[in-house]
């Protein structure tokens, strides 16, 4: 496996990760952001067009290669007087008023996630800060069975306002530490158009609400072509970050919506081999935990769902293709770790695949 130091990261990308850090992009709430990467990608000679749900980027060859990173990040948004609810939750209708409410379990281990944690709020469209506080208590609403945070020092909020984490980007020796997902990889997009690369990248909304193929897929329906093949990068959750650091890249061959490209996936799988990096196939890897939870009588785990399988199944493979992700620990927290030697090998195969020396 590739043991690269902090070293072998080049300072300008540290530095585009640790601004796009501090930006807020609640889910459901992320135009100030889209207003930031457009700066970002314009200073860089990049075309940028701005759709519902989508920012995309072009450069002088943009059927070349496509590449897509969600930027939206957990956060909280007001629901009424000194109320705030988890932003994935009301962005995605997850209640029991639609019958679609999130499982309990999931509500538990969130409620765990943020003690204490200082937040901010920002007024959607422009950013312009509105105040910050920090999270005194979590819990589940008995009678709506959603998920309420109790804040200290936001009471004069209105309803409508995203609350976003605090958050800056810590470095260790052999990790980037924060709120990594999943502004990592869309910051490592952005810097590959500095190296160079003229294809295209999406840059997607409210994926954590279920929601970012569907601006995908309109802007496929009216701009693409008879073959649309996607490549969707991301972090991917590991328990601890040992096991995360076990491997340099995580690939699939499928979710739990569809199968993904084999061709293009094993083109990707040879990258990595030729560049000499250690890969995992995600969904073969929770299989096989499965197998020992299943003879235990435990429930299995889910294959995950990812924007790559949703619009493979909702386009009928209009779209096709695959998803090349970071391996993480601390899923979903302002600690989540990815290994710097995985970074680093990331951003070499998006380089070879891009043609870029």
């Amino acid at each position: 496996m590739n043991k690269s130091t902090l070293a072998s990261l080049p300072e300008s990308l540290i530095n585009l990760i640790s601004q796009l850090v501090r930006s807020p992009s609640v889910v459901g709430a992320e135009h100030s952001f889209f207003r930031v990467l457009q700066r970002e990608l314009e200073e860089r000679g990049v075309k940028v067009t701005w759709y519902e749900g989508v920012l995309v980027a072009q450069g002088s060859d943009p059927e070349s290669l496509y590449l897509s990173a969600h930027i939206d990040r957990h956060g909280l948004i007001c629901t009424g007087p000194n109320e705030f609810q988890y932003a994935a939750f009301v962005a995605g209708s997850r209640s029991d008023l639609l019958g679609n409410s999130v499982d309990e379990h999931l509500m538990r281990k969130i409620l765990t996630r943020f003690p204490n944690q200082k937040v901010f709020a920002y007024e959607p469209w422009s950013g312009a800060y509105r105040g910050s506080g920090f999270v005194k208590h979590a819990y589940i609403c008995s009678k709506r069975n959603n998920l309420t945070f109790e804040l200290d020092g936001l009471a004069h909020l209105i309803a409508g306002t995203p609350i976003a984490f605090t958050d800056k980007l810590t470095i260790t020796e052999d990790a980037l530490v924060g709120q990594l997902d999943n502004v990592l990889t869309a910051a490592v997009l952005v810097y590959m158009y500095e190296l160079g690369f003229q294809g295209t990248a999406f840059f997607t909304a409210a994926e954590e609400a279920g929601k970012s193929w569907r601006y995908l897929l309109e802007w496929f329906l009216r701009f693409g072509g008879k073959t649309n093949q996607l490549i969707v990068v991301d972090t991917s959750p590991f328990p601890n970050f040992s096991d995360a650091a076990a491997q340099d890249l995580v690939l699939r061959y499928s979710d739990a919506n569809a199968s993904f490209n084999t061709e293009l996936t094993s083109k990707l799988l040879r990258v990595c081999d030729k560049l000499g990096f250690s890969t995992i196939f995600k969904d073969e890897f929770t299989k096989d935990i499965n197998k020992g939870r299943i003879s235990r009588g435990e429930e299995p785990y889910s294959l995950g769902s990812t924007e790559m399988g949703r619009i493979i199944t909702a386009s009928n493979r209009l779209v096709d293709g695959t998803t090349l992700q970071i391996p993480t620990s601390g899923y979903h927290t302002m600690s989540e770790s990815a290994p710097i030697s995985s970074v680093v090998a990331f951003l070499d195969v998006l380089k070879h695949l891009a043609k870029i020396s």
